[in-house]
Parts: C-alpha cells; structure tokens; sequence
C-alpha cells in the first residue's frame, strides 16, 4: 500500500497498523467478526471486514482496503455486498464505518450502496450508520435489491464488451490448411471487414493471409481482448492459462471432447485471471455492426438487428444465420454457447439490453443454469425486445439434432416450457415458426398488452381441429377461441472468507 492509500485506510502512515491488520484479520472465524479477500490472478487486491460494536451489540463497523492500481473497479463495492449479505445472515441490524472526508472513492461507495444510511462529520472525520434490511417485509430490502441488480447488469455488460466489440483478436490454432477451422476463422475475421488488431498464433508458420503469425499465446501483446482458441482439446488448458497471464480479456474455445474435470478446471483458470469464456464446443462470435465475424461459417452474417443465441450444433447455428440473412433480418451480434459453462443465456439478453442495434433476441437453449435469473431478465427485457426461442427436443429428430452433448446437462422439456411462460417468451415449435416469427413486422409480434402471437401454422392446425372435434352448429362459436391460448410467451473477481 502507498503511504497515501495507507493513511485513507488507517488514519496513519506507521507500517505497524497494517501489520497489526493483518494479524486481526488472519483470526479464528467467530460469529462476532468476518473478513473477506478478494483475489485476481490468486493476488490479494482487496478486504473487507466487519467487526461487532461490542458484545451483544446488533451493529458491526466495516472497513475496506482495495490495492493502489484497482481504485475504481467495483472492488470494493463487491466486497460491501458480500458482507452485507454474511452479516444479515448472522442477524446483525446495521452497519457503521468511520471515512476521512477525502477519501472521495470510500465515500462513493457508501453513497452508491443501496442502502438507507445517516452520516455526520467531525473534525474531517465521517460517521456512517447503514441499518441492514431486516427481512422480505423490510420495504428497504427491495430498494437495495434492485440498485445490486443494477449494478451486476452494468458489470455483466461490461465483461462481455470484450467478447463482441474487442479492439483486438488473436487466433491461437491459425493451421496452414485451408479449410481448417483455426483457418477459415481467420480468413473470416480478415474479410468480414473488422478493423481491430488481429494476431494468428501459429509456431510453424511466418504469416498467414498477410499477417506476421506470433510462435505462441505467451508472445501475444499484453491486454489482448478477445483470444479465438482453435485447437486439440488436450492444448487448451495450457493456452488458456498463457492467455491468462498475458491478461487476455475473453475467450471463445473452439475446441469439443474435454472432460468434466478439464472443463472445471478451465473455467477455474478464466476466473483465476478475470477472463470471460465463451464454450468450449463453440463455433464462434460475431457482431457485423463492426465487421467482426469470428465463426467458421461459409458466408458472413448480413449486419441486422437480431441477436442470436445458440447453445448447439453448428449446423444449427450455420442454419439460422442463412436464413436470417436471406429474410432480411440480419444480426447485431452472435454467441455459439456450445458447452456454456461460462457465458449464457442471461449475459447475452443483458447486452442485447444495453444494444441499441438490437430490436429482436433469438435463443436456441438445451439448458439454462440459473432459471431464476433467466426468467426476470427475459421478462424484463421482453417489455422492450420481443425475446423468441424455439422449445428444442420436442420430437425425436429435435432429440437427435440437440446431440449427446446435451442430453447429459439439458433442462427437461417440461421446465424449459414453464420457464418461457413465466419469463413471456415467445416459444416456437420448430425452427420454421422461429424464422417466421423473427420475419414478422415488429409490431405483429404481440398482442396488445405484451402477450405473445401465436403462430399462424399452429393457429390454423389447431382451428381445422376444432372444425373436426365440434357438431357443426357450435364452429363458428370455437373458431375465434382457439386462436387466444398462444405458445409459452445474453467480472474476473472472486471473493473468498480471509
């Protein structure tokens, strides 16, 4: 710590107090105190503790120390979060802090927190009282809950800046052969028009379609944004990590077949080092808008204000993005999931939120990790952008084309359907109804009030039912009924106890 973050910190320069700190907080866990570490790169850059009033007291003081270069990073407001909800688990009441009156990012916090709070100021010196949301009747608690929801959306679309409008690429698995997939990427990247930096990666060759290839990701430039992982999937953890040391930002890992324990340890390297991860088993991303087409398809997407999401095959995908180009409806951007144990669902409709180009969402889901949380941010998204999905497995061949891969981690049918209910997701049955639906002009897509259309096919199948089921007298009574019941109507910091 500088001698200045040190003084903010304890009211003192004397090295002594830190140390002392440091002993404090190294404790036995006790019900009466808490401290929580946050890490980046395992380094330690940030605490918070609280420690009780006095015995028997409802109120515990917190303090924070967040390392001099990550000032301005939320770090320190995560912390907060996570000891706000330690603490109200614990049935502490409030929270106090004492601040210096320059200490304008301690202050922010406090300020920025969600939470009621009363404050005075001595001698330079701020006293803050934070009373902690007692429980679900507790009207401030739905106040604090939604300024945190606030906040994680804005980090949420943040991470994934990096992922669909990175200011450089690299191509790690760029092969000699036309036609390989490390290849046609970055032949795609190249001719899609994308102005960004581009990096192959390839230790046998000199250059690639005109660009100086690097030997290795450990030679990659520091902070690239975006590394396209197209290689053998007994490579990727070791690239992963020389990504990650490099401070690459994101990953798309291109590469299928890796084992229940490689992926977890994947995705433990990405969080290690604050990478967002796209896959493994993913074809690709694109966002047109600035020419950045970093899949293996055989044509570039048509720029257009659909957004597509897709935890599939790739012939899946290739087919979605054909046919919307051929309909005139375009892409705003693409993420192929494939196995999704990073990015999902939920990311791509909050960015889709924040896209002004992006009018229509589209996802093409075999599981969703946190129905919860998919289910109010589709709802809520929903109220602006029509959100569609196709309900996948619903036949045998449906099963077939979701593939093994999926039937091991898919959400049961049943769920999945309930689940666009409740979030008002407009559910096609079939890859058809999907693409006639996103053709629909914008405001046939719902009914008044934010419901969702019906398909005309199935309006129709079901009325020519109705026409067969009925005595003749009774038709015309069922014939405007059957149309009204429709179908079922997108970070880097971990934070461990000290």
């Amino acid at each position: 710590m500088s001698p200045d973050n040190l003084y903010l910190r304890f009211f003192s320069m004397s090295p002594m107090v830190a140390e002392h700190e440091a002993r404090r907080i190294c404790r036995e866990p006790g019900p009466d105190h808490a401290a929580l570490l946050a890490l980046l790169d395992s380094e330690i850059v940030g605490c918070g503790t609280y420690e009780q009033a006095g015995a028997g007291s409802g109120s515990a003081e917190v303090a924070f120390t967040v390392a001099d270069d990550l000032h301005h990073r939320g770090i320190g407001m995560l912390l907060l979060e996570h000891l706000v909800s330690l603490a109200r688990g614990r049935g502490f009441r409030a929270f106090t802090a004492e601040t210096l009156s320059e200490n304008v990012a301690m202050l922010r916090v406090f300020a920025d927190a969600g939470l009621p709070v009363q404050r005075s100021l001595v001698d330079g010196v701020y006293d803050f009282t934070f009373p902690l949301p007692a429980d679900e009747a507790d009207a401030t608690l739905g106040t604090y809950r939604d300024t945190v929801a606030v906040r994680e959306r804005s980090a949420d679309v943040a991470s994934m800046r990096p992922v669909l409008t990175p200011a450089s690429v690299a191509v790690i698995g760029a092969s000699r052969r036309p036609g390989s997939v490390g290849r046609v990427i970055l032949k795609n990247i190249i001719t899609g028009g994308y102005a960004g930096l581009v990096y192959p990666v390839n230790p046998h060759a000199a250059e690639l379609d005109g660009i100086t290839c690097l030997p290795s990701a450990a030679a990659l430039p520091e902070h690239v944004d975006l590394a396209i992982i197209a290689v053998q999937a007994e490579a990727v953890l070791g690239i992963t990590a020389e990504c990650g040391r490099r401070g690459v930002k994101a990953l798309v890992v291109i590469a299928a077949g890796l084992s229940g324990p490689a992926r977890a340890e994947l995705l433990e390297i990405c969080r290690r080092h604050g990478m967002r991860m796209v896959g493994p088993a993913s074809f690709g991303v694109a966002n047109p808008g600035i020419g950045l087409d970093a899949t293996f398809a055989s044509r570039h997407p048509a720029p257009g204000i659909a957004g597509l999401a897709l935890q599939s095959t790739g012939g899946t995908g290739f087919v979605l993005l054909e046919h919307l180009s051929r309909l005139g409806v375009g892409i705003s951007s693409l993420v192929s999931f494939g196995d999704k144990d990073d990015v999902s669902g939920t990311d791509l409709l909050r960015w889709w939120e924040s896209d002004e180009q992006t009018k229509l969402a589209l996802l093409y889901l075999e599981s969703i990790g946190n129905p919860a949380k998919f289910a109010r941010t589709a709802r809520r998204v929903g109220r602006t952008t029509p959100v569609l999905t196709v309900v996948v497995g619903r036949s045998a061949t449906g099963r077939l084309l979701a593939g093994a891969r999926a039937a091991k981690v898919a959400t049961p049918l049943v769920t999945r359907q309930a689940l666009f209910q409740q979030a008002v997701i407009i559910a096609a049955a079939n890859l058809g109804e999907l693409l006639d639906t996103a053709a629909l002009p914008a405001g046939a897509r719902r009914k008044p009030g934010g419901r969702s259309v019906e398909h005309p096919r199935r309006r129709g199948a079901r009325r020519r039912r109705v026409r067969r089921r009925e005595p003749a007298g009774r038709q015309s009574r069922h014939r405007y009924a059957a149309g009204t019941a429709g179908p079922a109507r997108p970070r880097g910091y971990s934070v461990r106890p000290g």
